[in-house]
């Protein structure tokens, strides 16, 4: 397809929109390197906890880094559909997507040998309802995009990657992380990867409320295409928490399993409340909301 025209010589860029506020924000604090964190400290940690905290790091960290090679083989089709419809300013900010998701699977990887020492097949961890959302729904929901890039469709792909994988999932798995490693005041290169990743990752969501803030603005229908992905999905991530940490007759750790189904439930409702506000208000209204909210998580 030909170009008809350039926005940067047309128009210039629209640096005061919600992307490219974001990229600002991922030049500022996404440019950092797994391989400068010093992990002697955790290797000598790790060799100090017993065989169930290491069982249950190592469940955590295989499904963190399978999650993270997934979005990243995952992610192309969505960029594709944003830079057909030649929506400069988010593609540019969808740049730091790639590069961030890989970085995130260097850093897990890393963990595995450079700390864990491990160098075994960890996919017996991922079992049924995991497999549904990682295996399946998510490459089905951004693979349709190549051939259909429709509204519903990209709403449909943005709810499961951003809403369901990135805030309500990973957000959970982050909690179970410092909750365990906190407490234990233990691994302090592998905390600080983890809440370098959630930064990143918080980028990442606020552009998925706007960009689907923005698809609703454009057809209010589309909050039941929304809805519908979230409450499918729900089922598999309350059913993957149960995997998780229902294996363990004694919680490691010391949290039961209602700890992190309730947080997830607040993550749920938190995202589907906030979208539900954006829905029926005008494109500058949109725009507003999302300035203010990343606004609010630098303060």
């Amino acid at each position: 397809m030909k170009h008809e025209a350039f926005a940067t010589t047309a128009r210039g860029l629209r640096r005061e929109s919600p992307p490219m506020v974001l990229f600002e924000k991922a030049k500022r604090l996404g440019v950092w390197n797994p391989s400068a964190l010093d992990f002697t400290q955790d290797v000598r940690d790790w060799a100090a906890l017993d065989d169930v905290e290491r069982d249950a790091i190592l469940l955590l960290t295989s499904l963190f880094v399978a999650g993270e090679e997934a979005v990243t083989l995952d992610l192309l089709p969505l960029v594709n559909v944003i830079a057909r419809e030649g929506r400069i300013e988010e593609e540019i900010y969808l740049t730091s997507f790639l590069w961030e998701e890989a970085k995130h699977t260097d850093f897990f990887a890393r963990f595995l040998t450079d700390v864990a020492g491990n160098s075994t097949d960890l996919s017996h961890y991922h079992q049924d309802h995991y497999r549904r959302v990682f295996y399946e729904a998510l490459p089905e929901a951004l693979g349709a995009l190549w051939t259909d890039p429709s509204p519903a469709a990209l709403a449909r792909a943005s709810t499961t990657y951003n809403l369901v994988v990135e805030g309500i999932i990973a957000e959970t798995g982050y909690h179970a992380y410092f909750i365990a490693l906190d407490k234990k005041n233990v691994l302090p290169a592998t905390r600080k990867g983890v809440a370098l990743i959630k930064q990143d990752e918080a980028r990442h969501l606020a552009y998925g409320m706007y960009l689907l803030s923005r698809l609703m603005s454009e057809d209010p229908s589309l909050w039941n295409v929304v809805q519908d992905t979230m409450n499918t999905l729900l089922v598999s991530v309350m059913g993957l928490i149960h995997e998780t940490f229902g294996r363990y007759e004694v919680p490691p750790f010391g949290e039961d399993e209602s700890t992190f189904t309730n947080y997830a439930m607040g993550q749920f409702q938190k995202r589907l409340d906030r979208l539900e506000r954006a829905r029926g208000i005008s494109r500058e209204e949109v725009d507003q909301m999302a300035i203010a909210i990343i606004a609010a998580e630098d303060a």
